[in-house]
């Protein structure tokens, strides 16, 4: 899987949320906000493939977290994405 393209992180009255860029600038009418951890995934992941795995394995590696809960709470970031559409068709 991959994050679109289309959509960028920008920091918004101290918030970090997600943008659709639209043809004549940002598109105001779909804004997600990001957690601390959501935010370091979404660094660690744009602009490339991953899989689970690798959103697991950065959760352990930052966090140090056990493998499961890791495992657990990456797929959960991932399905998230999925559910609000920002992953690459």
């Amino acid at each position: 899987m991959r994050i679109s393209d289309r959509y960028k992180v920008r920091e918004m009255a101290g918030q970090h949320v997600v943008i659709m860029q639209g043809k004549n600038g940002a598109d105001m009418t779909r804004i997600i906000s990001l957690n601390s951890t959501s935010l370091f995934l979404w660094d660690r992941m744009s602009g490339r493939d991953f899989e689970i795995s690798d959103v697991s394995s950065a959760l352990v590696a930052e966090y140090g977290i056990d493998e499961a809960v890791a495992e657990r709470d990456a797929r959960a970031w991932c399905e998230k994405l999925a559910e609000c559409k920002l992953l690459a068709e």
